[in-house]
């Protein structure tokens, strides 16, 4: 059963820089030195050096160790490294992470990064090749026999559930995909820069695997994004402003798998992010009618819709028509569909650049931002939101 009462985490720490190399399909590069040429610039916004770091959280599915990171970066002694496991469903929760640190003490600068060149070396869309045995292989053991094969063929089967139940066509995700663009268009660090969609557009792309289309899908690219994370009061001395950690929050779901959960009772939903949202709520005291901007982890256009209704912006089925009515700014820097597909780590640093005010979309007066992490995953999420 998820915490039923308030942590006592938010507004003890804040994320006060990011950086970021260029998103790309073919870097050029190795994974280690993306990831060091991100941390490098996350430190320099912040206006610290990397003798200031004491702490390194990145993802379990990541070449580069937290101490070879340290060492090509110079940073010294780590008091804290930490791994968080299920892909994207970390992102948010590696700033948790930091946060936990840096309220305990334990830590004083936490960087949190993800890199990887996922579109020129493993692709992670191409889903299941050799894996040692595993008790987390068991489940999908059930699925792969029958041809579900990719993370967009497991995604179908409950995006079709989606559309029986509430009578809905294709087209319902189709918003989700155009809103993305039109946001990377306007975006010159977005690969999808100069590139909007329509409707048509995305009812004419191919078919992966009913009922997603190509563009239901996000990317995939090589890159690499960091934040650095510390205290409030040390925050507020350094070269931006904070944007502070108001909750953070993890969450697995009754009967939950690694994208193939088919055996629950009902597959219109994300209880995962069922378990966030409600502690995200509850930790923070805020409620949907409190969130200028929301940074919604959007893999899958399909499930982009379920996580707004399981956070309560509008009721089941009714996510493709608050998509359409822009009722919420949402994925202002083009999501993974449109940006970078960086495992939600560059949604974290959009939220960042919503509260600064800075975003090339930026969203007039924005104090509070809500940023989730992958979905069909046991997963996490923030709110972040202005000093003060």
């Amino acid at each position: 059963m998820s915490l039923r009462r308030a942590d006592a985490l938010g507004g003890r720490a804040a994320i006060v820089g990011i950086g970021a190399t260029e998103f790309s399909k073919d870097s050029g590069r190795s994974e280690l030195k993306l990831a060091v040429e991100a941390v490098r610039a996350a430190l320099d916004d912040a206006g610290l050096a990397p003798a200031d770091v004491d702490g390194l959280v990145t993802f379990t599915m990541d070449t580069s160790p937290e101490i070879t990171v340290a060492q090509a970066c110079g940073i010294g002694e780590l008091s804290f490294f930490s791994r968080v496991h299920y892909g994207g469903g970390a992102a948010c929760a590696t700033v948790q992470q930091a946060a936990l640190a840096v309220a305990a003490g334990v830590a004083d600068v936490v960087v949190c990064y993800r890199a990887f060149n996922e579109r020129s070396g493993r692709r992670f869309g191409a889903g299941v090749r050799h894996r040692e045995p595993s008790a987390e292989g068991v489940a999908l053991g059930w699925a792969l026999p029958f041809g579900l094969l990719t993370p967009a063929s497991w995604v179908a089967m409950a995006a079709q559930r989606y559309l029986h139940t509430y009578g809905l066509t294709p087209e319902a995700f189709g918003h989700v995909a155009v809103t993305a663009r039109r946001h990377a268009a306007t975006n010159p660090a977005a690969y999808f820069h100069g590139r909007p969609i329509s409707l048509a557009d995305h009812a004419a792309s191919r078919w992966i695997a009913e009922p997603l289309r190509l563009l239901d899908c996000c990317q995939e690219t090589d890159g690499g994004q960091a934040v650095v994370v510390t205290g409030v009061e040390r925050a507020r001395t350094l070269r931006r402003p904070p944007a502070v950690i108001t909750a953070a929050a993890q969450g697995a779901g009754r009967a939950q798998e690694q994208m193939t959960s088919y055996y629950r009772d009902d597959l219109t939903g994300l209880p995962e992010m069922g378990v966030v949202a409600r502690q995200l709520w509850r930790n923070s005291g805020l409620a949907p009618a409190d969130i200028d901007v929301g940074i919604v982890y959007d893999h899958f256009t399909p499930f982009v819709l379920m996580q707004l209704e399981e956070f309560g912006f509008c009721g089941p089925g009714e996510g493709a028509g608050f998509v359409a009515a822009d009722a919420l700014p949402l994925n202002t820097h083009g999501g993974q569909l449109g940006e970078a597909y960086l495992h939600g780590m560059n949604g974290i640093a959009e939220a960042v650049r919503q509260i600064r005010g800075t975003a090339v979309n930026q969203v007039p007066g924005a104090r509070r931002a809500l940023v989730t992490a992958g979905t069909g995953v046991p997963t996490s999420g923030l709110i972040l939101g202005a000093d003060g």
